[in-house]
């Protein structure tokens, strides 16, 4: 069990919020409870490169927490910062990844940071990723059958490896996407985010030919124009995919940097000779692949073209009648590095300039599946798919026993099963040294187009909505990926690009529908749950449990994925249920009567015998798998 531990975030309650700009003030604070035995609070900052040390002053108490509080100086445009905690028998250090009886690296050191954060829409967004191949067929969407594709119908099984994954045809369009965008705003999605629409010689089409018209398989540029005006009439935001790394070989500007050496276009791509590392036939390949021929950035001319201005690719489609809200930006980890060179910081900078350029509320999202922390912290990328920090400790802690899904990319290697304490600890690792103002907008995924369905991989409904409710209640932004809400199946990335089951009742299960429902309304109900701070105060082997927090607003979230020992947790107050998914018994008032603050929803009070009043916190039965919200008051 975790028991009640010094807490600082970047969050309104203990840091005040920005804009910060050099030479400022902030005061931050730490929340101290009484049972942690810390008799003083010190602020360690570095400034110039050298650690500075400044007692903390005592600011508030009550009977359960001590509030201390010290002035952080913005000296530089990413300032660091962590506490010393002093108690008898030593010094403790409080960083972002938790408290350490041990020396410590500046890895993990909190940050301010002066750089503007991403649009607050951002923040505040449920994300909708739709495969435009797999989505929905519009009755224009029967047209020729280009010579690279393997047709296919609509209810085939998607090809799960091989050569033939990419080139499995099944037809969908953007038309069809429009056709059910009721679908998308009763789930309560506020943004879709669409792979690519270039055309290419694959379905998922990374593989673009030109960046100048979106694939006539899909309809076009007028297709685009309608869902782009479709989604926005609704309130709702569009944001593109598109890869700065790599074009195809298809693509015009390597045809023609193939056929003239001559031509601006053939400072555009590294070359290489034959049988040179990660080269093609003479140039080189994304890890490998001759068709994927790699973008240099060093050319001014590609990067005009490509990423510099309201002319360039990514400028023209933030324009009307497109105006995209922003990109997601495929392997920006390896966008402009090769070896020595290493552009990745410069480019991904030119881009959000451009999209600040041309839209200032617009989004910038890296696509990033190890640690992305060194590229988060400048005027680069607003935040990344966070599978380091949410999605791979997730997985370990909810994999079905005995799955065979591969972990990460080791095929036939399955996913580790692992206890609470392990997953937290590599959350906190990866979220550890990020600003808070990218925190709280990474894009938070149970899957996507490019791993296994999160059913598949854990196995039951009820685990499956155990991950749906960390999903929609942790720090960061949900990313559902198409037909997660209808609990469909896949075992590898290609296999998860499964067709929406349109007219396949059987294939679609209304109960996890209704959940991801719940959850998002929940999610915009309650301003703790997008912006408010993220308090661990569970780490148990089969159950987890967390605080988030506003001035106003206080949510307990406790899953559980197996039946557990229940726990006394030390929180003031009763609660009032807010979800529960399955029989979850009620979280009752510690010095209460059984009957006092019960709660309300879906099997509220089921296990309630389970629960017993406590002078010393909240009680939580150990029902599982489940997870419940409350509100605390």
């Amino acid at each position: 069990m975790l028991r009640a531990l010094p807490h600082h975030d970047g969050s309104e309650l203990y840091t005040a919020p920005g804009p910060h700009r050099l030479g400022d003030t902030v005061p931050v604070r730490v929340r101290v409870p009484r049972t942690s035995e810390v008799t003083e609070v010190w602020l360690r900052t570095v400034q110039d490169a050298e650690p500075r040390m400044r007692r903390a002053a005592v600011v508030d108490e009550d009977g359960r927490d001590v509030w201390y509080e010290a002035d952080v100086l913005v000296h530089h445009p990413v300032t660091h910062y962590r506490f010393a905690l002093v108690r008898d028998g030593g010094v403790a250090w409080l960083s972002a990844d938790g408290i350490h009886d041990r020396g410590v690296t500046d890895a993990h050191d909190f940050r301010i940071s002066t750089h503007a954060p991403g649009p607050t829409w951002l923040r505040d967004a449920i994300v909708y990723q739709i495969f435009p191949d797999r989505f929905a067929r519009s009755a224009a969407a029967d047209r020729p059958v280009p010579d690279w594709a393997v047709p296919a119908a609509w209810d085939d099984e998607p090809i799960a490896r091989g050569r033939e994954t990419g080139t499995q045809l099944y037809g969908g369009d953007l038309d069809g996407i429009v056709e059910h965008l009721d679908h998308v705003s009763d789930l309560g999605v506020t943004t879709v985010y669409l792979t690519p629409v270039f055309p290419g010689r694959t379905c998922h089409r990374y593989d673009a030919a030109t960046f100048d018209h979106v694939d006539p398989l899909l309809g076009g540029n007028e297709a685009y124009a309608r869902l782009s005006h479709a989604l926005h009439s609704r309130g709702l935001r569009l944001m593109g995919d598109l890869t700065t790394n790599h074009t195809g070989a298809s693509h015009e500007w390597f045809v023609r940097a193939q056929e003239d050496p001559a031509s601006p276009e053939r400072d555009f791509y590294l070359w290489t000779e034959p049988d040179a590392p990660d080269g093609g036939p003479g140039y080189v390949g994304w890890i490998g692949h001759a068709h994927l021929p790699k973008l240099d950035f060093r050319s001014p001319e590609l990067r005009a073209r490509m990423v510099e201005g309201r002319d360039s690719v990514v400028g023209r489609w933030l324009q009307e009648p497109y105006a995209l809200d922003g990109w997601r930006i495929d392997v920006a980890n390896m966008t402009g590095r090769y070896g020595a060179l290493d552009l990745n910081q410069d480019v991904a900078a030119a881009v959000r300039a451009t999209i600040e350029q041309v839209n200032a509320d617009g989004a910038l999202i890296s696509e990033h599946f190890h640690d992305a922390r060194d590229d988060l912290a400048g005027d680069t990328w607003h935040a990344n798919m966070n599978y380091t920090a949410f999605s791979n400790p997730l997985w370990t802690w909810l994999s079905a026993e005995g799955s065979d899904v591969s972990y990460q990319a080791m095929h036939g290697v399955p996913v580790p099963r692992r206890q609470g304490a392990e997953v937290v600890a590599e959350m906190r690792d990866f979220d550890g040294g990020l600003p808070w103002d990218v925190l709280v907008r990474q894009w938070n995924m149970l899957g996507s187009h490019d791993t296994p369905r999160i059913r598949t991989l854990v196995g039951s409904r009820e685990l499956h909505e155990v991950a749906a409710g960390i999903l929609f209640t942790y720090l960061g932004v949900p990313v559902v990926f198409a037909g997660d809400e209808f609990g469909l199946t896949g075992t590898t990335g290609e296999h998860a690009r499964a067709t929406m089951p349109w007219d396949e009742p059987a294939r679609r299960d209304e109960h996890t529908h209704d959940v991801y429902r719940r959850l998002a309304a929940l999610r915009h109900a309650h301003r703790a749950l997008r912006e408010g701070s993220l308090r661990w105060v569970l780490v148990d082997d089969d159950a987890l449990g967390y605080v988030r927090e506003t001035r106003d607003e206080t949510i307990l979230v406790v899953a559980a994925r197996a039946p557990w020992t229940g726990a006394v947790l030390p929180l003031g107050g009763s609660a009032e249920r807010l979800f529960g998914s399955l029989e979850l018994g009620a979280v009752r008032d510690a010095g209460a009567g059984a009957g006092r603050g019960a709660g309300v929803g879906a099997g509220a009070g089921a296990a309630s015998d389970d629960a017993s009043p406590s002078t010393d916190g909240l009680v939580v039965p150990g029902a599982g798998p489940h997870v419940g919200v409350w509100r605390l008051t």
